[in-house]
């Protein structure tokens, strides 16, 4: 739900034509095993399904080896040289920017579009200081969700419906259950 109020947020805020769902395809920065990028799509496409100018893009889930957020810009802004581009990210991968590929680069071919912890303004990290980026907060209201906390109730295994609608979106949840995503094998233990 964190991730759909985000991108209405931007929607409204940026007054964007179009914004794109990008699903990694292999998040090179993950340490935890992640569902498949078909099921993750899924996802994205059950929850956008219905909602004006956004779009599911696959390129990273087609493309093979690791998912670098900048060769997904690069291709995007060659294939449409004369669109305004920004990246909508969270407080906590901001914080993590300097660790992506490229990020120098990165920074000079979009604004990024950051939202806050809380509803708070987007605090800027130290190591970004020095650096010029163009940034425009955005104001998302305080949100009592956690990805983390989700993937241990269906860990556990819990139902996904049982967390809608505010956690989850009730197709999500339905497609989560649908696939038995995230669940513990049957007749396994839970997952870890």
């Amino acid at each position: 739900m964190g991730h759909l109020v985000l991108a209405m947020t931007a929607m409204r805020h940026l007054k964007l034509d179009e914004l794109r769902w990008v699903p990694a395809g292999a998040p090179w920065q993950k340490d935890r095993t992640l569902v498949s990028g078909a099921h993750r799509a899924g996802m994205i496409k059950a929850a956008i399904t219905g909602h004006r100018g956004f779009k599911l893009d696959r390129r990273e889930i087609e493309r093979p080896g690791p998912s670098y957020t900048i060769d997904t810009v690069r291709e995007s802004q060659l294939a449409e040289p004369n669109a305004k581009w920004f990246l909508v990210i969270g407080q906590d991968q901001y914080e993590r920017l300097t660790t992506w590929q490229e990020w120098r680069e990165l920074i000079t071919r979009v604004t990024l579009a950051v939202a806050g912890r809380d509803g708070r303004s987007p605090t800027l990290p130290s190591e970004l200081l020095a650096v010029w980026h163009r940034i425009e907060p955005l104001p998302m209201p305080p949100m009592n969700v956690s990805s983390t906390a989700i993937r241990a109730h269906l860990a556990a295994g819990g139902a996904a419906q049982a967390l809608v609608p505010d956690m989850v979106p009730t197709v999500v949840a339905r497609y989560i259950d649908r696939y038995r995503l995230y669940a513990p094998p049957r007749g396994g233990a839970p997952a870890a």
